[in-house]
């Protein structure tokens, strides 16, 4: 299974980006749980936001809550990352990753997840 995260790049402090996790064709992304992760350099991978596989319920880091927006768009088979009001300290090279699991409080663990996309940098200056 291939997972693709795209859309990321340089903004400003208070700016805004939209990513995008597409899946293979033949996936049925909607099937699952998708999470969005992130690892700056020289910290530990960071839980950001998840999509339950069923009520398509989201659930957010406390630090991104209130700025970032997880969608889904079955059409395009994907999902997106809405962030708003970006700050220095979201610079990272985020990640999706899809899971099977039906408990949402367990979204924020990695270990849920059984596909994982390559990143995207998002660079925020001050």
């Amino acid at each position: 299974v291939q997972l693709q995260a795209s859309g990321g790049g340089l903004v400003q402090a208070g700016g805004s980006l939209k990513l995008s996790c597409a899946a293979a064709s033949g996936f049925a992304f909607k099937r699952y749980g998708v999470g969005w992760f992130r690892q700056a350099p020289g910290k530990e991978r960071e839980f950001v936001g998840a999509v339950h596989r069923n009520s398509d319920s989201t659930l957010y880091a406390d630090s991104v809550k209130g700025r970032f927006t997880i969608s889904r768009d079955n059409s395009e088979n994907a999902v997106h990352l809405q962030m708003n009001n970006l700050k220095p300290e979201d610079t990272a090279v985020y990640s999706c990753a899809a899971s099977n699991t039906i408990i949402f409080s367990r979204l924020p663990r990695g270990s849920m997840y059984a596909y994982w996309g390559r990143g995207t940098q998002v660079t925020v200056s001050s």
